[in-house]
């Protein structure tokens, strides 16, 4: 496609004089052999890269979405079957441009790639692997449990126990519509977690209750689960403060010492103040990185570029906040 792009139609070469007796008269079977070997110069250059710089007119497909006429609304909020009528009603949208061959190339490809996939065979699939094989994780169910801000027959009660209600028939099994079609939950894997610090799960309508039958209270976070999250992930806090820094020229290395320095405080504040769990890492390791993150483009420019977070540095950041309870009650 990109060689016709390049060489469009049959004008490849000069006109030749259509007289067999005229000077200059190609045969037709030499005019398609000197066409081809061309056409072999060309693929030749193209896959060297010789031509990534040549600019070509290329004509992209687009599927149009109807976003603009729903603002607030997407087409996974709409009814699938208006969706789909809106999908099938609004034609592909074109678009001819001028790009260079190596966007040419990407753009192509994609295409293709996109030609290739049977949508309704991988629609089938999906379908069938979310009946057989789908996990859905309901978190913070512990808000629609009535009672747990308000008194009974209060409002807000009311709503809760009408989301109950309509989740009910989802978890016990029933058939959902979709926009990609009917898919059956009664094989699927219902997961649901809550705090339950304000409500208990004997506050759930009894017949939700009864299809979570499996029930599993989970321990508050050691000092030691603490020093693995800060350490044995690959996207780890540290990690991402290292790689944030080494934008600037910073190169940043933890002392072992620093991390459970770190974890004892996490501990600490989690245990005397909220339990937040892990999320109190991220503002412990925010207050230790506050002035280094600050001053990063002075010291890179400086020549000052290796810092090293010690248990002392830790301490000198977070002690005096960790002492002040109203303080530590807004910073950490």
């Amino acid at each position: 496609r990109l060689l016709d792009l390049l060489l469009p139609g049959s004008d490849y070469t000069a006109p030749a004089p259509t007289d067999p007796d005229a000077p200059g008269y190609v045969s037709p079977e030499e005019s398609l052999e000197r066409k081809e070997k061309l056409r072999d110069r060309m693929r030749e250059q193209l896959r060297e890269g010789l031509l990534d710089d040549r600019e070509v007119e290329i004509t992209t497909h687009n599927k149009a979405v109807p976003v603009a006429m729903f603002s607030n609304m997407g087409l996974d909020q709409m009814d699938p079957d208006m969706s789909r009528m809106f999908e099938n009603l609004i034609p592909d949208q074109s678009r001819t441009r001028r790009v260079r061959i190596e966007d040419a190339r990407r753009l192509l490809f994609a295409e293709e790639v996109d030609n290739l996939i049977d949508r309704e065979k991988i629609t089938t699939q999906a379908i069938e692997r979310t009946e057989q094989s789908g996990i859905v994780f309901l978190d913070e169910i512990d808000k629609i449990c009535a009672g747990s801000e308000t008194g009974g027959g209060k409002s807000p009660d009311v709503s809760r126990q009408g989301v109950q209600r309509d989740l009910l028939p989802i978890v016990e099994g029933t058939t959902v519509t979709t926009r990609h079609g009917l898919v059956s939950t009664d094989h699927i894997l219902f997961i649901a977690a809550g705090a339950f610090h304000a409500a208990s799960p004997s506050d759930l309508m009894p017949e939700l209750q009864g299809r979570f039958p499996i029930r599993v209270e989970l321990t508050a976070l050691t000092r030691d689960d603490f020093v693995r999250i800060l350490t044995e992930p690959s996207n780890a806090l540290t990690t991402q403060q290292q790689a944030l820094l080494a934008t600037e020229g910073i190169q940043v290395t933890f002392d072992a010492d620093a991390i459970e320095a770190m974890a004892d405080y996490a501990v600490q504040v989690n245990t005397t103040r909220e339990n937040i769990g892990a999320r109190r890492l991220m503002t412990i390791i925010e207050r230790v990185f506050e002035d280094i993150a600050f001053d990063a483009p002075e010291r890179a420019a400086a020549g000052d570029n290796k810092i090293t977070v010690t248990a002392d540095l830790v301490r000198e950041r977070l002690a005096d906040i960790i002492a002040d309870d109203d303080l530590s009650k807004f910073v950490l």
